[in-house]
């Protein structure tokens, strides 16, 4: 990937194909899903499953400062592309 002004990328751009990924999608009863919408999700993208894996482990992990009783009200779901389908390293 080219970039016309490469100091404006949050991170370096390589061509590294990533091809293994984490949709965060919002649990039906969430209220957030009136703010954000019924369709809002983001997916991570990662070069191995294991570095993905990794990933998933930590952002679903209960966080050390929620309250007794919290519950994670986030749905993650393990997705990957074909190579030829990937999306390059751009985030």
């Amino acid at each position: 990937m080219t970039a016309c002004h490469a100091h404006n990328l949050r991170t370096p751009a390589t061509e590294t194909v990533l091809t293994y990924g984490v949709r965060v999608s919002l649990l039906p009863a969430d209220p957030f899903r009136k703010l954000l919408g019924d369709d809002w999700n983001r997916t991570h993208w990662y070069a191995s499953a294991t570095e993905r894996d990794a990933a998933l482990l930590e952002m679903s992990r209960k966080h050390e400062y929620s309250r007794p009783g919290d519950r994670p009200a986030l749905r993650f779901e393990k997705i990957e592309h074909a190579t030829q389908n990937a999306r390059p390293r751009n985030r």
